[in-house]
């Protein structure tokens, strides 16, 4: 009988084998994942088909769903659309890609606001949701039954009493500590409460490792709210392990807050395979002229969009590139961009938590330094408590404003959204944000790496063999 049961996990370690050998998201994976399963596939076979799929299936239908909202909305969109004409001179080129990777135009007419930190970012959410007349759409990854949590509920449940819609959509791994009771709460108040369902679908049922990572909150319409805060109280800067938590979310009026509401619409449906009755006229702000492109992305694109997008934005600058994101486990093809453009003569910065919440993902991008810092990329440790903003600024061309971190997690797992703004006043709030958060950090270096003990750099290069997965 043991005879019998080691064949057929072997046969089935074969059989996975030659289906990663085709559709795994990466040659490097391909290969770790075939030599893993033919060697050891006990262990091999059952991460792989929780850990190992490639795109996210399913969500055709939503996206249909979305085009048919898109295209309705075609006649309003038009004299909106910022960039007309693609080839027109003074139209950088990298506009018509990233409007090609969002299906979506740069709109005209919009105000975009920085809020930095969770006290500026809820209380603005909180101002808007307290003022809607007649729909409120809020989408976290991560929410808590804390204070913060507490008074998001009580917003929520007040409005959806008052009469107007409420709906709340939450990713169930983010939340696998969120209490049924306060979801509970919620729906006898009258808010519309789902998961996104991640497993949904027989062909997703063992799928553990897509995640719908966006920050989403949009009120009547007209309002958006989007960038890297969750709902929890370290957010607020009150956990005793990071004290301050950096962290970036911009609000946003006009056209392009609209179609923020076609990204949550687009994940609603797929949750409950239901389109939203909402308002879709596309208004511009009362005040505000700013060109935005709204750019989600997951692993139900037919291509990696995310990474395409942080590709696309290192290999356009000429001036200078920042990223700041809290984790950074780039790929081949990142490397090799942010490589090249300091080679041009482009001022690459990349800001780096100098805490770490996430040890394995901390220890991986200590790897990087050797190959990039020597280079030239200039590396910064952020040390005034723990960062967590996704920010990337693209000379005085765009600056952008997201949930997407620069890591293989975001590029290829997670269901992600970022607001990019092609605007002179606010490119140089977002410069001017950056440079008091650089004057808060202590410059890194292939010394890092370099210098440490050969114990941590089997620990680095550990992490990093993770990385598909972290």
């Amino acid at each position: 009988m043991l005879v019998i049961i080691l064949a057929c996990c072997h046969a089935l370690g074969i059989a996975s084998a030659a289906r990663a050998l085709f559709t795994a998201r990466s040659p490097q994976g391909s290969m770790a994942w075939v030599m893993a399963m033919i060697t050891f596939p006990y262990v091999a076979v059952p991460l792989y088909w929780v850990l190992g799929r490639n795109r996210f299936q399913g969500y055709v239908a939503s996206r249909r769903a979305g085009d048919k909202v898109v295209d309705a909305l075609a006649p309003e969109l038009d004299p909106l659309r910022a960039f007309p004409d693609p080839q027109a001179p003074g139209v950088p080129g990298l506009f018509p890609v990233l409007e090609r990777l969002a299906e979506l135009p740069f709109t005209t007419g919009n105000a975009v606001e920085l809020l930095i930190d969770g006290k500026a970012t809820f209380d603005a959410i909180f101002a808007a949701v307290d003022a809607a007349r007649t729909s409120v759409l809020v989408q976290f990854y991560i929410i808590r039954d804390d204070d913060i949590g507490r008074a998001l509920k009580a917003r929520l449940t007040a409005k959806a009493r008052a009469g107007v819609a409420v709906y709340l959509l939450y990713d169930e791994i983010g939340c696998h500590k969120l209490s049924e009771a306060y979801l509970d709460e919620l729906r006898h108040a009258g808010v519309h409460v789902s998961a996104f369902n991640t497993t949904l679908g027989w062909r997703n049922r063992l799928q553990l490792n897509f995640r719908n990572h966006r920050k989403i909150v949009v009120v009547d319409g007209r309002t958006a709210f989007v960038g890297g805060h969750n709902v929890g109280d370290e957010y607020m800067g009150k956990s005793p392990v990071f004290g301050h938590w950096r962290d970036t979310h911009v609000r946003c009026h006009g056209p392009a807050a609209t179609l923020v509401q076609l990204t949550f619409a687009e994940d609603w449906y797929w949750a409950t395979k239901r389109m939203l009755s909402l308002d879709w006229e596309l208004r511009p702000a009362p005040s505000g002229n700013m060109s935005v492109l709204v750019l989600p992305t997951g692993p139900a694109d037919d291509i990696e969009s995310c990474d395409l997008y942080f590709f696309q934005a290192i290999s356009a600058a000429t001036k200078r590139v920042w990223i700041v994101s809290p984790y950074f486990v780039p790929d081949r093809e990142i490397v090799s961009a942010l490589q090249l453009a300091v080679l041009r003569g482009v001022d690459v910065r990349v800001m780096l938590p100098k805490k770490p919440d996430h040890k394995l993902v901390y220890l991986a991008s200590f790897s990087y330094l050797p190959d990039l810092e020597t280079l030239g990329v200039k590396f910064y440790r952020y040390g005034d408590g723990f960062l967590h903003q996704k920010v990337i600024l693209v000379d005085d061309v765009m600056a952008s404003v997201g949930t997407a971190n620069c890591d293989n997690r975001s590029f290829r797992l997670n269901f992600e959204v970022t607001m990019a703004v092609a605007d002179p006043g606010f490119i140089k709030a977002v410069e001017a944000m950056l440079l008091e958060d650089f004057s808060r950090c202590q410059r890194a270096s292939a010394d890092d790496y370099e210098d440490r003990s050969f114990a941590f750099k089997t620990g680095v290069m550990l992490s990093r063999l993770l990385s598909p997965i972290l």
